[in-house]
C-alpha cells in the first residue's frame, strides 16, 4: 500500500445554519444538522503532499455530498471530483485516498469512510480553492462557493473533517450554488468553514 501525505488549505459548506451543528464549539462535540439532512460541499487544496513518490501539490480535491441524519446508519451520497491537472496515477491516487482506500488515522474516520457510501460517481474537473480574506471554492460548472463574512462571538471552532486539531473560521456563505447530478442547489447565508488540514498513512 501507497506511502502518502497531503497537507493544505480546507473549504466547506452545508444547508445548515452557522455555526454548523456539526462543529466542536469551545471544546464541546457538535451533534444533528440543523434541518436532518445535510447537503453540502467540501474541498481540499494540497499545498503538500505525495503519494507512492508521485508529487500531489497544487491539486485539489472536492465533494458534492447529501446524508439523512434519521436513515439508518445515515449512509452518504457523493460525487468526488479530482482536479483535471492530475496524470491518470495521480488522479487515482487522490480517490483511492479521499475514499478510504489506502487507510491513514484520519482519513478512516472520515463519515464517508466509517459510514457506509453511495459512490454516485468520479470526476475529472477543473478545481480552484482560494483562501482568505475571500474564501472560494470552483469545480468547473458543478460548484461555486464563497464566502467572506465570518460568524461573530463564534468562540473556537473545530471541524471533524480536517480534524479536530485544525482550529478554523465558521463563516456565512455569499453563495453555494451547485449543478452536480443528481445534486442542485441554490443557498446564501447558510454556514461555511475554512481551515486547514494534514492527513497521512501514518
Amino acid at each position: 500500500m501507497a506511502q502518502w501525505a497531503i497537507s493544505g488549505a480546507y473549504f466547506e459548506s452545508c444547508n445548515c445554519e452557522a455555526v454548523c451543528p456539526c462543529r466542536m464549539v469551545d471544546g464541546v462535540a457538535g451533534g444533528r444538522s440543523t434541518y436532518g439532512i445535510c447537503k453540502g460541499v467540501l474541498g481540499w487544496r494540497i499545498d503538500e503532499g505525495q503519494a507512492g513518490g508521485h508529487d500531489l501539490a497544487g491539486l485539489a480535491v472536492a465533494m458534492t455530498i447529501r446524508y439523512d441524519d434519521d436513515e439508518p446508519g445515515s449512509p452518504w451520497t457523493v460525487v468526488l471530483h479530482v482536479d483535471d491537472r492530475a496524470d491518470s496515477e495521480c488522479g487515482a491516487l487522490l480517490a483511492d485516498i479521499f475514499l478510504g482506500r489506502l487507510g491513514g488515522p484520519a482519513i478512516i474516520r472520515l463519515p464517508w469512510v466509517r459510514k457506509p457510501i453511495e459512490l454516485v460517481a468520479v470526476r475529472s474537473s477543473a478545481i480552484e480553492l482560494a483562501d482568505g480574506p475571500a474564501h472560494e471554492l470552483r469545480v468547473g460548472s458543478a460548484i461555486r462557493l464563497r464566502a467572506t463574512r465570518p460568524v461573530e462571538g463564534q468562540g473556537v471552532v473545530a471541524c471533524g473533517i480536517p480534524g479536530y486539531d485544525q482550529l478554523g473560521t465558521e463563516l456565512y456563505a455569499d453563495a453555494l450554488a451547485v449543478d452536480d447530478a443528481p445534486f442542485a442547489w441554490e443557498l446564501e447565508g447558510n454556514c461555511a468553514f475554512a481551515s486547514s488540514f494534514a492527513y497521512g498513512s501514518h
